[in-house]
């Protein structure tokens, strides 16, 4: 395998039955058609890109996170159009609830349902990897009769917390659609990679490359996890939910410091980068897998849309 020295600033997001990637001036959608052939959509990134919130560091972790999502959940909900499966649901019958909704709502039924499904997603998250934790830990002395320092218990609460999300991810991947979205996540990492080896973008090229990646979106979710247990030891609140809500005020913090680590960690390999990236590429086993060639194909023509025409105009 070359040596990968370069390090580009394109990321991507895999999709369904496609790949997203965000060059430094443009953004590609890839998606795989049921007709065979590969959809492409390819678009300017907004000016705001270039502002000092979005490029000073422990400020921009927390903006660039939020447009990412934004993005992320944009594009996802494109490619589930592009590559059928919305037909696949509307030939669903609808429930009786469904049916009395979408009476009432008339046009504004989907952005009505969208936006309540994305409220509920949000609720659900702070219920599981914020509030949860903190009452499992709650619950600890009562029932074993110890009392735990401050560290410890942020300790214990990171732990649950890692641990709910693993259980997660192991229970997700058993589904057939997901573990294709998986395909695609180690299709967009092989591709990636490719490119910073500086080889032509072919599928026997990319296929040769490894589908870890240690700037990878799971990566920084356990740095994100690993920080709030240094981050929440030094709060010393003893009421458990008072406590619960002031971690969730304090993730904008979490996700700042994460993001520096992950750029750091990125750009730079020595023996401290890899033991940082070192569990996130180990979870990458759970969340990427071995794509096939159709995949690859895909994530290159998503690559090669934001690749910039100066070379190493996309230098991280």
């Amino acid at each position: 395998m070359p040596n990968e020295k370069f390090k580009t600033s394109i990321g991507g997001q895999a999709l369904i039955e496609g790949v997203m990637m965000r060059g430094p001036a443009k953004s590609a959608l890839a998606v795989r058609m049921r007709s065979g052939e590969v959809d492409l959509e390819a678009w300017d990134n907004p000016a705001t890109s270039g502002r000092w919130y979005r490029k000073t560091p422990f400020v921009r972790g927390m903006f660039n996170m939020v447009d990412a999502m934004k993005l992320g959940y944009k594009c996802m909900m494109k490619s589930a159009e592009k590559s059928g499966m919305l037909e696949d649901e509307a030939n669903i019958e609808p429930s009786r609830f469904e049916k009395w909704l979408s009476d009432k709502l008339g046009d504004r039924f989907t952005s009505v349902i969208t936006g309540f499904s994305v409220v509920i997603g949000v609720v659900l998250a702070v219920g599981l990897f914020s509030v949860l934790p903190v009452f499992l830990v709650s619950l600890l002395p009562r029932l074993t009769g110890a009392e735990f320092t401050p560290m410890v218990r942020a300790l214990l609460e990171g732990l649950v917390r890692i641990i709910i999300f693993v259980s997660y991810i192991v229970a997700v991947s058993r589904m057939k659609d997901i573990r294709r979205v998986f395909q695609y996540h180690g299709a967009e990492h092989k591709t990636i990679s490719c490119h910073e080896a500086d080889q032509e973008l072919t599928v026997e090229n990319v296929r040769a490359h490894s589908r870890f990646h240690r700037r990878c979106g799971t990566s920084f979710l356990l740095i994100v996890f690993v920080t709030s247990i240094l981050i929440f030891s030094l709060v010393r609140i003893e009421h458990v939910i008072i406590r619960a809500l002031f971690r969730f005020a304090l993730l904008p913090v979490v996700i700042s410091i994460a993001y520096e680590i992950i750029k750091f960690a990125g750009r730079h390999d020595n023996i401290l980068t890899r033991a940082i990236s070192a569990p996130g590429l180990w979870l990458q086993r759970l969340t990427s897998h071995e794509p096939d060639d159709r995949q690859i194909e895909v994530a290159i023509a998503s690559m090669t849309a934001v690749i910039p025409e100066e070379n190493g105009a996309d230098t991280w």
